[in-house]
């Protein structure tokens, strides 16, 4: 099973979701916070489901999916996962990224 950890700007994304849905709906703020944190765990047991991101090659960025979000991660050398963001599938993941 693979070690997840989840950078401080992952984070960081995490917290400025909950805050935007929290505006409206608190309740829905929680639940798709608590929902991306399980879909984060399908990776330690299959680690490359999400789809590779093409644009850099010589790192190993996955992009999984889950409604209308998109978590970046990086599976490292040792096997261990690096949760680099959740992104809104609006955003231009490039900029952040490349």
């Amino acid at each position: 099973m693979a070690e997840l950890t989840w950078t401080a700007e992952a984070e960081q994304w995490l917290r400025d979701i909950h805050d935007y849905i929290a505006q409206d709906n608190p309740a829905a703020a929680t639940r798709t916070v608590e929902a991306l944190y399980r879909k984060v765990e399908v990776l330690r047991e299959f680690p490359e489901s999400g789809y590779r991101y093409w644009p850099q090659r010589e790192r190993h960025i996955r992009i999984l999916l889950h409604g209308h979000y998109r978590i970046a991660y990086i599976i490292k050398q040792s096997s261990a996962i690096d949760i680099l963001g959740v992104f809104h599938g609006a955003l231009n993941i490039d900029r952040y990224l490349l």
